[in-house]
């Protein structure tokens, strides 16, 4: 659906050559932020947070594993009640490890929240950039074409909202 839109206002924009000539550039942000140090560094913090996060799963799971075995050993010799307090403390550390991947992991988790933090700077300054060449080589627009195909830098002179508006009041 975006690409649709994207497409129509690249084609009106075409289309309205005859009016006067928009100049349309296009960048891969990609392909920029993946050669930037800064985006290397940004990415290395959040590697090495993962590899904590996922060493204290690993010792979380371990402690599971354990406490299953244990269980497991001695459950024929345990009383209903000793049985049931530790099937229990299982569910319950089961329970905290599924809550800690999704804390950590999980759609909306620390791992997305703390990628938007390292790399927004990054991000930011590609778009600050994006902006200083496409009012210095006086381009309209510059469309993004890596992933879906987005507009980063429209020239505000091109801006119809306010005659849109007008016809749409009946002015």
């Amino acid at each position: 659906m975006t690409k649709k839109i994207i497409l129509l206002i690249v084609f009106l924009i075409a289309g309205s050559s005859v009016y006067s000539q928009s100049k349309i550039g296009y960048v891969d942000s990609k392909k920029i932020i993946d050669g930037m140090q800064e985006s290397q560094d940004a990415k290395l913090r959040l590697d090495n947070l993962v590899d904590e996060w996922q060493g204290q799963l690993r010792i979380l799971q371990d402690s599971l594993k354990n406490m299953r075995d244990d269980y497991e050993k001695k459950k024929l010799i345990l009383t209903e009640q000793l049985k049931n307090q530790r099937e229990q403390e299982i569910t319950a550390l089961s329970a905290s490890i599924d809550n800690y991947k999704v804390q950590k992991f999980g759609e909306g988790g620390e791992y997305f929240q703390k990628q938007k933090e390292f790399m927004k700077p990054v991000q930011d300054r590609v778009f600050l950039a994006i902006e200083t060449v496409a009012k210095r080589e006086d381009y309209d627009y510059v469309i993004d074409r890596s992933g879906s195909i987005s507009l980063l830098f429209v020239n505000e002179k091109n801006d119809l909202t306010a005659k849109v508006v007008k016809v749409i009041e009946g002015r």
